[in-house]
């Protein structure tokens, strides 16, 4: 989706010259785009105004959002991490389009370690880990042929009374629904509420440039992911969903990660079968693989796996 032009359009294009010499470069995860800075020592300062004009598809760059690639001893953030884990020495400092501050991104996980790769900051062959900072905890990144694994560590409900009891803890109305549908809300180190379609013809005609009503909302706010389960949901061991979704701070974006995550989780739970523990999740742009670790705690980890790729770099004017 592309998103309204800025209502202050100047505000935004003295934000750019304030930012003439920045070096960047641009990014994506099945279509999940992404502006990159590099900022080893933490000296860049990038305010919300900066993010939003750098990731403004009209007057900027154009991005879902900004990664901004720093040092994890110069983030408060990461300064905690390295305390318990030392080899983090990588933190990915995440904003969304309009500037606010996230947790992580999936999608933007797997492009910041392949950009630590690509340019030669991090050494990892096939089937080696790296731990990077998010401020959603450490994650674990594994490079695989073609492709990346994230261990996104354990899901949850974002309210466990409600989710337990009925399945759904809230209801959502987006523009091309007639009427409310129930949800459920996860979190997958950032808060995702799953709504249940059951035609592709549905998902086909959500409207989603414009932010869906969730009754009642999450208190840091929710992505919306809209999913329809194949049919059959499962071939040869695979769960199989397509889903769209409407990231918080973004509008409409190609693929979200952890949203793909909250969709298997979500339909996994609808579904009443804990065995399935591989499921692929079609996004507009492309594909991703979710996978369930059972726990010995009785908890699960949620593997995200998907393509990562560097488009250009360039520097603003």
């Amino acid at each position: 989706m592309t998103p309204p032009i800025s209502r202050d359009p100047d505000r935004l294009r003295t934000a750019l010259d304030q930012l003439s010499g920045l070096a960047y470069t641009k990014g994506h995860g099945t279509g999940n785009d992404f502006v990159l800075v590099f900022d080893r020592d933490g000296e860049t300062e990038l305010s919300p105004d900066h993010v939003e004009a750098l990731c403004d598809r009209h007057l900027g760059v154009g991005a879902d959002g900004l990664i901004r690639v720093v040092g994890s001893q110069h983030l408060i953030e990461g300064r905690d991490l390295l305390s318990e884990h030392p080899g983090a020495t990588w933190f990915m400092d995440y904003r969304n389009a309009d500037g606010s501050v996230a947790e992580m991104c999936g999608n933007g996980v797997r492009v910041f370690v392949h950009y630590l790769v690509t340019r030669g900051l991090v050494e990892l062959a096939q089937g080696e880990t790296l731990d990077i900072g998010t401020r959603a905890g450490l994650r674990g990144v594994t490079r695989l042929e073609d492709a990346y694994s994230i261990d996104m560590g354990p899901w949850s409900y974002l309210d466990p009374e409600l989710a337990e009891e009925r399945a759904s803890d809230s209801l959502v109305l987006a523009a091309g629904l007639a009427d409310p549908r129930p949800a459920l809300s996860l979190s997958l180190g950032n808060p995702h509420t799953v709504v249940a379609l059951s035609e592709d013809a549905d998902l086909r005609e959500l409207d989603l440039t414009k932010a869906p009503n969730v009754d009642p909302v999450p208190p840091n706010g929710t992505n919306v992911e809209f999913v329809v389960p194949a049919d059959p949901l499962f071939h040869e061991g695979l769960g199989r969903v397509r889903m769209r979704v409407h990231e918080r701070g973004v509008g409409e974006t190609q693929s979200c990660g952890s949203g793909a995550c909250a969709a298997a989780t979500a339909v996994r739970l609808w579904a009443g079968d804990p065995d399935a523990l591989q499921w692929s999740v079609g996004v507009p742009g492309g594909t991703v693989g979710v996978e369930f670790v059972p726990q010995p705690d009785g908890s699960e980890r949620v593997l995200l796996s998907g393509p990562a790729e560097l488009v250009f770099d360039g520097t603003v004017l």
